[in-house]
């Protein structure tokens, strides 16, 4: 490779990332938006809006509906059939679409809001995890044989900041008023700030889609012009020098070139090939236990926490909060940590107790007192942020790099089918059963504990297959 485009892909590869966590952030904040005031939809005399808990519960779960019948599935074959530029711009705007058909449906107020919300949750559903999808892939290209899991790291964090937002904003913008019946505007406003942040993600997706379409030709001019010797990199595309990706005179990372060859082109039975994979099971069945155990929980965070620990909305929204912004202070560091120390099936295990210790005491420690609620925060930002840091770089170890896509695709199809049971299920149980609470957190602590046993049964086949190097350190 030249130098100019070594010292272009060393300086671009973070301007990528810059780019790619925004709409990430934005997906984030929108997806979040109502957890820490979700105790509004309690009573549906609360609101203008008129929705109770049950149909907020139906609402959480359309965000997975096309995401489980088919649509990541699709979606991921699309992404590995026409690259992530083509694809990831077609989610990242079918994402913005849906969610503003959710601010429409909060606005007009009419009989059938909750059905034009359901429809709009579930565009931006399926949108938002393909283009994640999109994102992590090109995470993996444009850091193959460098920092990935720092990068990842450091993507999950971002985004989840935009959780952050959402669990400390919506509070102050939707503020707890005893006996006050909230208009329609007023239960709107998380959303026209999430529509805000929607604009400014496709703003920056089209300026990385510009940046990925100059490094691959940068790329192929490189590959032409090379005349030193340098052997063709031995991945599915065939391009560029050496199997990491790194130059061998300076050890600097770039991507790979991201549209397919002729000579390796997706066909459908790659897809059989995936679901053949006992790995991929294994990483899928832990992808869905444990963010189920997390993500269903952040959905009904006001409802659990107020009254379990005596606690004001507001308070609720900050305690919570630690979740995002303690992964945006330890994803980065675990990210690196996995990178340089390998051992990552040990961290996914450490990450899964961790989640269980949260939600036992969550469901067991006494009531009223706020404390165990923010020592339960504690344990659940540090899993939070241990599990994903060491699961999603995984994913390029147990796989070929042409069907790489459609395996994020495929993990999430399997994360989102949990996720579309245990957010109706949670909301079920909320509305429901006089203990509430305590009942939906007996349901996470079952997750959990599965969680654990799918990660120690993860563990057992690294020890088994060394040759997936899934515990040896990615520099």
């Amino acid at each position: 490779m030249t130098a100019p485009a070594q010292k272009f892909y060393r300086s671009a590869a973070w301007i990528a990332l810059a780019c790619l966590v925004v709409p990430m952030f934005a997906s984030y904040y929108f997806d979040d938006m109502f957890s820490s005031i979700s105790y509004l939809f309690e009573d549906p005399s609360l609101t203008a809006l008129g929705w109770d808990s049950a149909g907020y519960g139906l609402y959480a779960s359309g965000y997975s509906v096309l995401c489980v019948f088919g649509g990541l599935v699709i979606g991921g074959i699309l992404l590995d059939k026409w690259g992530v530029r083509v694809s990831g711009t077609l989610f990242v705007t079918m994402m913005a679409a849906g969610a503003g058909m959710v601010l429409w449906a909060l606005l007009s107020g009419s009989s059938a809001s909750l059905t034009l919300a359901y429809v709009g949750v579930m565009l931006f559903g399926l949108g938002s995890e393909i283009a994640g999808t999109a994102v992590t892939r090109s995470i993996a290209k444009w850091f193959r044989g460098g920092p990935m899991a720092l990068a990842m790291g450091l993507q999950l964090a971002i985004a989840r900041l935009g959780t952050a937002f959402a669990l400390v904003l919506s509070p102050k913008l939707v503020q707890q008023i005893p006996g006050h019946v909230y208009s329609l505007a007023e239960t709107a406003r998380p959303a026209m700030v999430g529509m805000s942040l929607m604009a400014l993600g496709l703003i920056l997706w089209a300026l990385f889609v510009a940046l990925d379409a100059r490094a691959d030709r940068a790329d192929r001019s490189s590959g032409s012009e090379a005349s030193d010797g340098v052997a063709a990199r031995g991945s599915v595309n065939g391009r560029g020098p050496d199997l990491s990706g790194r130059d061998s005179s300076e050890g600097a990372y770039r991507p790979e070139a991201s549209e397919p060859e002729e000579t390796e082109t997706f066909r459908f039975k790659d897809v059989l090939g995936v679901l053949g994979n006992k790995n991929f099971w294994l990483l899928g069945l832990l992808c869905v236990l444990f963010y189920s155990s997390i993500i269903a929980f952040k959905k009904f965070a006001g409802a659990i926490l107020i009254p379990r620990f005596d606690i004001p909305a507001e308070t609720a929204g900050w305690m919570v909060s630690m979740l995002p912004f303690s992964t945006v202070i330890f994803a980065p560091l675990f990210g690196m940590l996995v990178d340089k120390a390998g051992k990552g099936t040990r961290w996914m295990v450490i990450g899964a107790v961790l989640a269980l210790i949260a939600h036992l005491l969550l469901a067991f420690a006494p009531a009223g007192v706020p404390f165990w609620g923010y020592l339960a925060m504690v344990f659940l930002g540090f899993g939070y942020s241990l599990v994903p840091a060491a699961l999603w770089p995984s994913v390029p170890k147990i796989v070929p790099d042409k069907v790489l896509g459609t395996t994020f695709a495929l993990i999430y199809w399997v994360q989102n089918l949990g996720l579309l049971s245990f957010k109706w299920v949670a909301g079920v149980i909320l509305g429901k059963s006089s203990h509430g609470p305590v009942s939906v957190e007996l349901m996470f602590v079952g997750l959990c504990i599965a969680a654990v046993a799918v990660a120690f049964l993860f563990r057992q086949t690294s020890a088994r297959h060394p040759e997936l190097k899934l515990d040896q350190p990615n520099r």
